[in-house]
C-alpha cells in the first residue's frame, strides 16, 4: 500500500518535468508567467515569473516578482516532488484541480502546472 505522500509526489515529478520542457537554453527564454499570491495575500495574479536553472544539487525553479522577492524550489527525485532550496520555511504542496498544483511557501503561493493524472 501507498502512502498519500508518496501517491501525490509521482504527479508533481511530471509538473517539474514539465516545467522545463519546450524552451529555448537560454534562462530568458525558459521564464515563464505564473499565477502567485505574495506575501499571505489572498488574490492571485499573473504576474510571477518561473525559471529554471541547473544547480549542483539537481534543477532548481526560481519562482516569484521584482519588489516582493523570490522562492527557489529543488525538484527531488526521491518522490517528494519540490522542496525549498534554501531558507528556513518548507514548501507544502496540493493538488488543487486537475492539472494544477498550488505551492505554498512562507506567505507566498505559486500555482504551477502538473499532470495530476491518478492524483488522488
Amino acid at each position: 500500500m501507498s502512502s498519500p505522500t508518496s501517491e501525490r509526489a509521482l504527479p508533481l515529478l511530471a509538473i517539474l518535468a514539465l516545467a522545463g520542457c519546450g524552451g529555448a537554453p537560454d534562462a530568458a527564454a525558459d521564464a515563464a508567467r505564473i499565477e502567485c499570491a505574495m506575501a499571505g495575500s489572498e488574490d492571485f495574479v499573473r504576474d510571477c515569473s518561473l525559471e529554471r536553472m541547473a544547480s549542483g544539487d539537481g534543477t532548481v525553479l526560481v519562482v516569484g516578482r521584482d519588489g516582493a522577492g523570490y522562492r527557489r524550489l529543488l525538484i527531488t527525485t526521491d518522490g517528494r516532488g519540490v522542496v525549498a532550496a534554501d531558507g528556513v520555511d518548507p514548501a507544502s504542496v496540493t493538488i488543487i484541480g486537475d492539472g494544477l498544483i498550488e505551492v505554498a511557501i512562507g506567505g507566498d503561493r505559486f500555482r504551477l502546472s502538473a499532470d495530476t493524472d491518478g492524483a488522488p
